[in-house]
């Protein structure tokens, strides 16, 4: 069985992505590293529903580091831009390679990320960043378009089911309405 590192960004985003890759036949490890997530209470909010999911369906869950401050420098000078702007490509480049770094450390190979799950996300330009970091550290980047097959319709039922928390904005603050 393939071995793969999911990074998820909450529990709802990240329920059709576990259900297909298993479907896929892969064994797979969640790992949550969002340092973008604001407040405090919402970033611990989202991880713990994301934790507690991965223990009822018996997913291992891994959590990086909380450094909003990585964040915040990563994407200096890019604050008052929107949505699919540049600030998001530096987000999700720093999430990714993070979760590159994970996977090496752990001898996967493969790394995917639940963010394309999303309507409210490119993901050509989520795959775009994966694939740098993919090259940068010499890793496979498997570009999965969770949205495809009614993934985020999916991902909604499945979270509705397992009654889990459903967060209004993206989760950085500069996304905050």
């Amino acid at each position: 069985m393939k071995k793969i590192i999911l990074h998820a960004c909450c529990a709802p985003c990240a329920s059709y992505p576990i259900k297909k890759l298993i479907e896929d036949n892969y064994r797979l490890v969640v790992f949550f590293y969002n340092p973008n997530i604001y407040p405090k209470e919402e970033y611990l909010i989202r991880k713990n529903e994301l934790e507690n999911y991965c223990k009822k369906i018996n997913i291992d869950f891994f959590e990086g580091a909380w450094e909003p401050e990585v964040y915040f420098e990563k994407v200096k000078g890019m604050e008052l831009l929107g949505e699919k702007s540049l600030r998001c490509s530096a987000c999700f480049n720093l999430r990714l390679e993070e979760t590159a770094k994970f996977a090496i450390k752990n001898n996967i190979d493969s790394f995917t990320t639940t963010l394309s799950v999303s309507p409210h996300k490119n993901s050509e330009q989520i795959f775009k960043e994966g694939r740098l970091i993919a090259q940068k550290y010499g890793i496979n980047f498997l570009e999965y378009n969770f949205k495809k097959s009614d993934g985020f319709k999916i991902s909604r039922q499945i979270a509705r089911e397992n009654n889990m928390y459903s967060q209004i904005y993206c989760g950085c603050k500069f996304s905050i309405r």
